[in-house]
């Protein structure tokens, strides 16, 4: 198999700007789903929008999760440079499950070849329904109705799930919205939605603003499952899906490749059309 590399600059475009192969020749490489020559592909956009929260020390945990933490090593005035050692857990801030967090013998986050991290992207927002019932549990009553107005979800696609709770990021207490009683109250994915969407759609992954892409009160986490079984990605606390279009993104998925993690935070890049 040979690959063929151009070292072009971006051109302009009347849609926007074309991202030239170059940029993204290391998401490229990988030879799955093509023959014989490296097919050319690029991205039209007109902006760029940010899907990962910054991650700081107040950022909200799940239950039990290691605390976030940055320590200083070095300072300029001491060592003439400065660096931080930082900790935080697989599953914190905005970021990506691997199966092996669900399935036993399951692949590391380190297993997803960058080829599979660059695909086009849809929301659909459930705020409405989840604004009087923070249990609510997105059905195929959403999704019929999403492809009533925009069509069928094309294959491999992220489908981003909008259900408000992003706006509660800055107050952690909200965000995780624990009870009395220790049980959580946020929407999720029933697992229904998740199969129909892998098996019908061949979907390339989920993503949601919650803490978790399961319903908050799930004990078999169904949808978690399905992803890790089939080897889809699976985003948790993504940041500003109100800023989304409904359809016609793109997005990039830089993640950090802990060997054989359970999960990792991630930087969401999406590339907006006009």
């Amino acid at each position: 198999m040979k690959y063929r590399y151009q070292s072009l600059p971006l051109k302009k475009t009347l849609s926007g700007y074309t991202l030239i192969p170059l940029l993204f020749s290391m998401l490229l490489i990988s030879p799955y789903g093509f023959t014989k020559e490296m097919k050319e592909k690029s991205i039209q956009y007109s902006h760029i929008l940010e899907l990962s929260h910054p991650i700081k020390e107040s950022i909200p945990l799940w239950p039990g999760d290691p605390e976030v933490s940055f320590k200083s090593v070095a300072t300029m005035s001491k060592d003439g440079y400065y660096l931080r050692q930082f900790t935080i857990g697989e599953h914190s801030a905005t970021h990506m499950n691997a199966p092996n967090s669900f399935v036993d013998n399951g692949q590391g986050i380190d297993s997803f070849p960058a080829s599979s991290l660059v695909l086009p992207a849809i929301v659909i927002n459930v705020k409405a329904a989840v604004k009087n019932n923070p249990d609510y549990i997105i059905s195929m009553k959403d999704i019929q109705s999403w492809e009533k107005v925009n069509g069928q979800i094309p294959a491999e696609t992220l489908v981003f799930f909008n259900t408000g709770w992003g706006d509660y990021w800055s107050t952690p207490e909200k965000f995780i919205n624990q009870d009395k009683q220790g049980v959580l109250h946020f929407p999720g994915i029933s697992g229904e939605v998740t199969g129909f969407l892998i098996s019908q759609r061949q979907i390339g992954g989920l993503g949601i603003d919650t803490h978790g892409l399961d319903p908050s009160q799930s004990e078999i986490y169904q949808t978690n499952t399905l992803l890790a079984t089939h080897h889809k990605i699976a985003l948790e606390c993504v940041a500003n899906l109100d800023q989304m279009p409904v359809k016609g993104a793109t997005i990039a998925i830089g993640l950090l490749r802990l060997n054989q993690g359970s999960g990792a935070p991630v930087s969401i890049t999406a590339f907006i059309p006009e």
